[in-house]
Formats: C-alpha cells, sequence, structure tokens
C-alpha cells in the first residue's frame, strides 16, 4: 500500500461514480452532415470509469446518475447492467416532448489529417437538473465504499451539479473513502456556464475534499486557475512543464496525494505518441512510450483513469499502477465506443510490454 493513499480494505462497493450519462451517436468516419447511419455508444466521462472496472477489471462498481423514463433512458439504463454497473437514480418523467432528456453527444471520428468533430445535445438534460439532497448519501455508502469519482464534466452541467459533486466529495471523505476527480476541462461546457473564471471557483470547492487529482497542463490552469510552467514542454510528451506545475498544485490542495495525466502527440488522426505521468508524495513517475494506431480515440483518458485507480485499489505501486492506466488507455483507442472492451489479462500483459503479435 502507498504511504500517502490510505484505502480499506473491504467494502460493498470497491467504486463509486457520479455523473451525467449520455448516448453518444457516431457515423464513423462520415462528418456528420453526410452522415446517414450511426452507432450509439453510452457514455458519460465519470460513468466510463464505473463501467471500465467493472467489465475489464472486474471490480464492483456503481454511478451515481439521473435517468428519464423513456426509451432512450430505457436504452441507457440496460447497457449500464450489461457492463456490470449498478444504477443509483434519480427518475424523472419524460414529458413526451420536451424532455428532461438523456444528453446526446455527436462525434465522428475524423480520418488521417481530418481531426475528429465534437458537438452537444444537451437542451432540457435530465443530469444537469440534479442538486444536493437528491441522493442520500449515508445510505450509499453505509455499506462501505472504497473510492469514489466524479469530474469536471458533470460539475459544467449546472451550478446544481458542481454543489451535488462537492456534497458527495464531503460526504466520502468522512466515510473514509478516497476520493477521486478528473478535471476534463471543456470550452464549450464551461463557456455557457461563464468562463474559466466561473470554472476555477466552482471547481476550487470540489477539489478541496480530493485525494487524486487526474488532469493535465491545461486542465489545471483553466480548471484550477495555476499558473503554466515556466518552462514550455519540448513536446507533447515532455513531461517537465507537467511536473513544473505540481509544486503549484500541491500549495493550492495540500490535501492531494496523486496528480496524473495521459501525455499525446497526435500525428494524425489515427497515429499517436501516448505515454503517462504521475506525481506521489513527492516522487515522479513516467509510462513507456506506445505508438499508437488509433481506431477511436473517444474515452482513451478514461481508459487510463480507470487501470489507475484499478492499480491502486489492488495495492499495486505506483509505478506499476501508472502502467496499467497507460496500458488500458492505450487499448481502448483499438474499440469502437467510449468504454472497455479489454480484459484485465490483455492490460496486464501490454503494461509488461507484451505486443501485438498474435495469440494462439
Amino acid at each position: 500500500m502507498e504511504r500517502g493513499l490510505k484505502i480499506r480494505e473491504e467494502g460493498e462497493l470497491d467504486f463509486l461514480a457520479l455523473g451525467a450519462l449520455v448516448n453518444r451517436l457516431d457515423p464513423g468516419i462520415i462528418p456528420f452532415r453526410k452522415a446517414t447511419q450511426c452507432a450509439i455508444h453510452v457514455s458519460g466521462a465519470e460513468y466510463n470509469v464505473a463501467a471500465n472496472l467493472a467489465d475489464c477489471f472486474r471490480m464492483r462498481t456503481a454511478v451515481v446518475s439521473a435517468m428519464s423514463d423513456y426509451p432512450l433512458g430505457e436504452l441507457i439504463a440496460e447497457r449500464v447492467r450489461s457492463m456490470g454497473v449498478k444504477g443509483i437514480y434519480k427518475h424523472f418523467k419524460h414529458d413526451g416532448v420536451n424532455g428532461p432528456n438523456m444528453a446526446t453527444v455527436y462525434s465522428d471520428r475524423g480520418y488521417g489529417l481530418r481531426a475528429p468533430v465534437v458537438f452537444y445535445n444537451r437542451a432540457n438534460e435530465a443530469g444537469a437538473l440534479l442538486k444536493p439532497g437528491d441522493f442520500d448519501w449515508k445510505a450509499i455508502l453505509a455499506g462501505g465504499v472504497r473510492w469514489v469519482h466524479c469530474g469536471g464534466l458533470f460539475a459544467a452541467l449546472s451550478p446544481t451539479t458542481a454543489a451535488l459533486a462537492a456534497e458527495m466529495m464531503k460526504a466520502a471523505k468522512a466515510a473514509g473513502a478516497v476520493t477521486s476527480f478528473d478535471l476534463n476541462y471543456r470550452e464549450k461546457l464551461w463557456k455557457i456556464q461563464g468562463g474559466e473564471a466561473k470554472a476555477v471557483e466552482t471547481l476550487g470547492r470540489i477539489v478541496e475534499h480530493v485525494d487524486v487529482l487526474v488532469g493535465n497542463e491545461e486542465d489545471l490552469q483553466k480548471g484550477l486557475g495555476i499558473p503554466g510552467p515556466e518552462m514550455a514542454a519540448k513536446s507533447k510528451l515532455d513531461p517537465s512543464a507537467f511536473f513544473g506545475m505540481i509544486d503549484k498544485v500541491v500549495k493550492k490542495l495540500p490535501q492531494a496525494k496523486v496528480v496524473a495525466t495521459t501525455l499525446r502527440e497526435v500525428h494524425s488522426t489515427n497515429r499517436h505518441s501516448w505515454s503517462a505521468v504521475a506525481w506521489m508524495d513527492g516522487k515522479t513517475y513516467t509510462a513507456p512510450t506506445a505508438e499508437l494506431e488509433v481506431l477511436d480515440r473517444v474515452g482513451g483518458g478514461d481508459g487510463f483513469a480507470s487501470g489507475l485507480i484499478y492499480g491502486l485499489l489492488s495495492g499495486e505501486p505506483m509505478e506499476e499502477a501508472l502502467k496499467l492506466g497507460w496500458a488500458h488507455g492505450a487499448l481502448l483507442t483499438t474499440f469502437p465506443g467510449d468504454t472497455t472492451m479489454a480484459t484485465v489479462e490483455q492490460v496486464r500483459a501490454f503494461a509488461q510490454g507484451g505486443s501485438a503479435r498474435i495469440q494462439r
């Protein structure tokens, strides 16, 4: 067990996430303006971590979310169950016309020199209506929860979702759970709420209760208001700029025990160089660099977070936990959709230097 994180050995749940559930419509490499059909992927940054931990890493997980009672909600609830995640929902009655709705994310995959394009329809979203007092945290946490997670996408939906995230983190800390938060700064979402200044003020009230922080340099700057590094990174894979900001992060958030992020150099939509870095207890850790041939990049960061969390929950040293996160995030980009199709054996083999040779 790492010195900084006190993870309880037992609990009814290994992991609990709070976040909005969405349908992601994916027309593949065809841009939406020319699309004639699309795949439906059930997603949500916070939920993705719970789904990955349940399906690939065989852990007991749950998601706390909003559920609108109409066919799109039923589709989502069915997919959550099939990934092995327990759904804890506040139900909303859909009026058949205006909602409340389950949000839709539209995201083509791009190809080669053409980047993926992401846009949203989050009008009258059920998830944004969630507020403090909607969930009985004492009852939810009563059986013992080892790790609790939320993220910047959920906090950006409305002032009430941010307040609910802060309420949950406080309750989780009181119940003895480890807490994590993925900053996941999204300009389009925060612009509606009041921009960077609003993000810094809002997220500040949540992260003061957080043990493990996931976020890159931009997330730390725009989400937490931490000044950028004095030295610009030589490349996107150079960890020195990220590590150069850690002192400022720890000064602002003295209770933070782990800070981690992925490093990604995008050569083309389908060719990325991929690594990851972490700080814990004053020590820095760097994962190897892999050259990825990317099928679908959405969810890679959530794949990293889930592998890292699995490693730490399993009592692995930080170096190994980081490699598991890096390996799972890499594998996740080879599958369609936002959640995992990997097995824990594949992740461990890749983390230990496995290759793409055929498995007979």
